[in-house]
């Protein structure tokens, strides 16, 4: 299995890093894994901003020379880890502005006429790894899930990626937020990850 790793927050003391290290180490004991890229879009000083107009195109997004390395990385990738923190009941706009210019039609999905297009991503698998401030349950019972619908039916599902986990923990700014038992819970996880 090869594996790509989109870390997405600014501070490398923050606890999202804290899973991103789980995450990898979990791997290097996982004969299953083998070979991970990680992408940490704060240090690569990804440009997040999305730019199209009568000289660039929206269409021909997917043949942008400056974004051929994470296409690339895309391709590559059996299974696809984001590591991020939920603001605003949603991801970081760093990452969204990734996932604007990364899943474009031509590369992520193909228009077909009719009502959904042909995902082009079709067999990876993607884990998404959260933190949030807020209560655990807090996205389902007072977003509707809003996050959840936004990366699965949104995004994932539409570029043909059905297999899609999420783990989503809550309450990380709090002394009793059960910091290293949810750590271990990734390390495990990815430890014993075969598919």
């Amino acid at each position: 299995m090869k594996m790509l790793i989109i870390y997405t927050h600014p501070n490398h003391r923050s606890l999202s890093y804290s899973f991103l290290q789980e995450v990898i180490n979990g791997s290097k004991e996982n004969a299953n894994i083998q070979e991970v890229q990680i992408l940490d879009l704060y240090e690569e000083d990804f440009n997040p901003v999305l730019v199209f107009n009568e000289h660039k195109r929206r269409r021909d997004m997917y043949t942008e020379p400056g974004l051929a390395k994470y296409r690339d990385q895309l391709t590559w990738a059996d299974k696809i880890v984001f590591v991020y923190p939920i603001w605003w009941g949603r991801p970081p706009a760093m990452l969204l502005g990734y996932i604007d210019q990364m899943f474009a039609s031509g590369f992520a999905y193909k228009d077909t006429g009719g009502l959904l297009p042909e995902g082009l991503l079709q067999g990876k698998s993607v884990i998404c790894i959260s933190t949030m401030k807020g209560p655990t349950h807090y996205p389902l019972l007072w977003l509707y899930n809003a996050h959840k619908v936004l990366m699965r039916k949104a995004l994932f599902n539409y570029v043909g990626i059905k297999k899609v986990k999420f783990f989503e923990f809550g309450n990380m700014e709090s002394p009793s937020g059960k910091h290293k038992e949810k750590l271990n819970k990734i390390h495990r996880y990815f430890q014993s990850l075969n598919g």
